[in-house]
């Protein structure tokens, strides 16, 4: 599913811009998740009820409530749709990622007439269901603010500012994945999480300055001296890679620590561009 702009937006004649609160968000959630277990979408997991055999386990076993407290450390998460109403935004967040992991869409199903027990699924395909529930739960986290996206990997990460959407999803060439997209993937992972602290953010930035000095010997190559001491002055003067008397301090890191990341992230693509080219 996309999201569609109507005659209004689409013309001009009103902006579009809503913005909805977080009971909003969660009642919208709850709309696609009942959508899709509506469908059976979720019979894989948790099983099915059948009024000859009763209910069948799922995947996730006989006792869901117990699989969500174990995957995620929490009481109070199952059954969603009486639960959700109580829900916080670490725990509406981390239930959306554990849906994600857990949905496949049914390629068969069969009407069982007696007593109008209903339908049965069969023949699940996890890719093209964790697909279509990204897109219908990303329609909804697209009008929260701040602004969200449920990521192909399953993890709700907080999105770019406007303008620097393109940076952050491209890909970088490949040049030596364990060393440099290996790393710069996980610090751009690590930086856009949901609950990522501010000493996570840090250490997002430190990995992109680990990339760095990795290929700071080759830096020579592509970029002048001056222009290399600048970069490494960014991350090592800025108390984020060492730790000595002589650094800056006296900053906001919370308020700075965007602009150096896309700083950063930036002058990596370019840098390893004109690497790979060469």
């Amino acid at each position: 599913m996309f999201k569609r702009e109507y005659y209004s937006v689409r013309t001009g004649k009103d902006p579009g811009q809503v913005e909805i609160s977080f009971e909003e968000l969660k009642l919208l959630v709850l709309s696609a998740y009942e959508k899709f277990e509506g469908q059976g979408y979720f019979a894989n997991a948790f099983g099915q009820y059948c009024v000859d055999e009763g209910r069948t386990v799922g995947s996730v076993g006989s006792n869901i409530e117990l699989f969500f407290l174990q995957r995620l450390r929490k009481r109070g998460l199952w059954p969603i749709p009486v639960q959700i109403v109580d829900y916080a935004e670490d725990d509406l967040f981390s239930v959306i990622e554990l849906c994600h992991d857990l949905v496949s869409r049914p390629q068969s199903r069969r009407y069982h007439e007696w007593d109008n027990c209903g339908y049965h699924y069969g023949n699940f395909d996890a890719d093209s269901g964790k697909e279509e529930f990204r897109a219908e739960i990303n329609l909804a986290l697209g009008d929260f603010k701040p602004r969200y996206s449920l990521s192909e990997r399953g993890e709700v990460m907080e999105t770019p500012e406007s303008g620097l959407e393109a940076l952050v999803a491209q890909p970088l060439p490949v040049l030596e994945p364990e060393s440099v997209e290996q790393k710069v993937e996980t610090a751009i992972r690590m930086f856009h999480r949901f609950n990522s602290t501010p000493d996570d953010r840090k250490e997002a930035i430190r990995t992109l300055a680990d990339v760095f000095e990795y290929l700071r010997p080759k830096l020579k190559e592509v970029i002048s001296s001056k222009d290399e001491a600048d970069l490494f002055n960014i991350a090592n003067n800025f108390a984020i890679r060492h730790h000595n008397p002589q650094q800056k301090t006296g900053y906001d890191l919370n308020l700075w620590s965007r602009w150096i990341f896309y700083t950063c992230l930036a002058t990596i693509h370019v840098v390893v561009g004109m690497l790979a080219r060469r």
